[in-house]
């Protein structure tokens, strides 16, 4: 299973990949695999905030509808409207055009909760 080494992953399957104050957030091709088919997300708004490790959206697949969890504090400062149309994108693509949300991290002390891609590695093996 792919686990790209320059992001950071939370328990719960989402990644983080991290661009100065910005925070790019999506979940993890295991998650996805695990889930199945997507058929919709429910993202937030831009301007919403986020608390780390609480729900900042749905994603519902065949199998399962899942809370999706904020890896960091913050503001969302984009959100990828192309999921509302193509939510199939996070099967294909989950750590590229399947992203879905940048946070504008309030506080990067953060980081340190979350888990390395060897880590990471280790909880999906």
């Amino acid at each position: 299973m792919e686990v790209p080494k320059d992001l950071l992953y939370t328990k719960d399957h989402e990644w983080l990949r991290v661009d100065g104050d910005i925070a790019t957030v999506g979940i993890t091709a295991y998650a996805a695999g695990e889930l199945g088919d997507v058929v919709f997300v429910e993202l937030p708004a831009v301007g919403a905030q986020t608390k780390q490790m609480e729900p900042f959206g749905t994603i519902e697949a065949v199998k399962a509808v899942s809370d999706l969890f904020a890896p960091v504090s913050g503001q969302v400062i984009e959100v990828n409207e192309a999921l509302s149309d193509k939510p199939e994108v996070v099967n294909s693509d989950p750590y590229g055009e399947g992203w879905m949300i940048k946070i504008k991290i309030a506080d990067k002390g953060e980081l340190k909760n979350l888990l390395s891609p060897e880590a990471y590695q280790a909880q999906i093996s």
